[in-house]
């Protein structure tokens, strides 16, 4: 049963609809299903915006609530055990899914047989197979399901894109990702900790820079290949007797249909970096390079008369909440919250969300099997 605290007052319709059953009110309504690390960072960036209000949580854990409830002050705000309370009060417009990765597919199953707007934490679900499901009922409904794949947001990587896209490199040919940071934060109840829970690592974390390689390179990846291990990280830590089993380096290559070759260098030993992350594309004509956190700036190269441009890639003043991605995810629930207005698409769809999981679902099993996966074997 839900735990409720009184919404106070019920905002006034704005008449927009988009592809809902009741208007949307304004500010529009929002209740977060998953109140540990990113679902309150998803709330303050919700606090920081004009546009949107949190009016209902949901957690089946005192704890994570109890987060949520310091961040939102006294606001009203209803408060639940089970999302699908939060589903029945029938008191939001929209909802963020931000409960851990293994949770996804049941807590989407019921959300998304209600015709309400969500963003659902990156990785979509852990599995292919619930990905696809996903899909599916995602395709019954009008309302948008969009997958928080946010470092299409990050200032500089959303430059480097523009770059890509003007021609200024030629044809692409090459894509190089590289990050190099410290091991997994603490989740609660330690849910990470388990390759079972998350996907293994190249799911749960590098679904971020697979979709980046699709994003840029626009052609379906054809092949992965593979080597990583865990080496360093939480190899002396225990749950219940069972040890930590999640990989925390790799080297995964992917080869797309129209020929470009992508590749990601990854570390979760490596906090004495310059930069976190590291982003490469060259065509045939120039190469383009961006950093997190970076200086503000991308660079440009031209290959004939070996230049290299400096160009200024700020992160946009207008944005709120800086965060844990550098202002990536208030961008993107600024995003979301116009598109539930004007009733227009995901600008990260389901079919994003799939892609992203199905390269490191490939590249877990070429570890694991010590050879490169076809991607039509999956």
């Amino acid at each position: 049963m839900g735990e409720h605290r009184s919404d106070g007052n019920r905002r006034r319709s704005t008449g927009l609809t988009s592809g809902l059953s009741t208007p949307v009110t304004d500010p529009l309504r929002i209740g977060v299903i998953g109140t540990g690390m990113m679902g309150c960072e998803h709330i303050r960036n919700i606090v920081a915006m004009p546009q949107a209000e949190v009016v209902a949580i949901s957690d089946p854990n005192e704890a994570p609530r109890s987060w949520a409830r310091r961040e939102l002050g006294d606001r009203g705000v209803q408060e639940f055990r089970d999302h699908r309370d939060l589903l029945a009060a029938d008191v939001v417009d929209a909802l963020v899914v931000a409960s851990p990765n293994h949770t996804h597919v049941d807590v989407l199953r019921d959300v998304l047989s209600t015709d309400l707007p969500v963003l659902v934490e990156k990785p979509m679900c852990t599995t292919i197979d619930d990905c696809r499901d996903v899909v599916d009922w995602a395709g019954r409904r009008s309302a948008i399901t969009w997958v928080g794949l946010e470092y299409r947001y990050m200032a500089p990587i959303a430059a480097l894109v523009e770059v890509v896209r003007s021609g200024r490199l030629g044809a692409t040919r090459m894509v190089s990702i590289r990050e190099h940071r410290f091991p997994f934060l603490v989740k609660v109840d330690n849910w990470n900790r388990f390759s079972r829970n998350t996907g293994g690592t190249l799911v749960e974390k590098c679904c971020h820079f697979f979709d980046l390689m699709n994003l840029i390179v626009d052609s379906r990846p054809r092949r992965v290949f593979a080597s990583g291990s865990q080496d360093v990280n939480h190899l002396d830590e225990f749950y219940d007797g069972e040890r930590s089993d999640i990989l925390d380096n790799a080297f995964v290559i992917v080869d797309y249909e129209n020929g470009v070759r992508a590749h990601l260098d990854l570390c979760m030993f490596a906090e004495g970096s310059r930069q976190e992350q590291e982003i490469s594309v060259v065509g045939d004509t120039g190469k383009v390079e961006a950093a997190i956190p970076g200086d503000g700036s991308v660079y440009v190269g031209n290959r004939h008369d070996r230049s290299v441009v400096a160009t200024a890639a700020p992160i946009d003043p207008s944005v709120a909440h800086v965060g844990f991605h550098f202002g990536a995810s208030y961008v993107e629930l600024v995003r979301f919250c116009d598109a539930v207005r004007s009733g227009t698409s995901a600008e990260v769809d389901v079919h994003a969300g799939l892609a992203s999981v199905a390269i490191g679902v490939a590249a877990h099993r070429s570890i694991d099997e010590g050879r490169p996966i076809m991607m039509d074997e999956l």
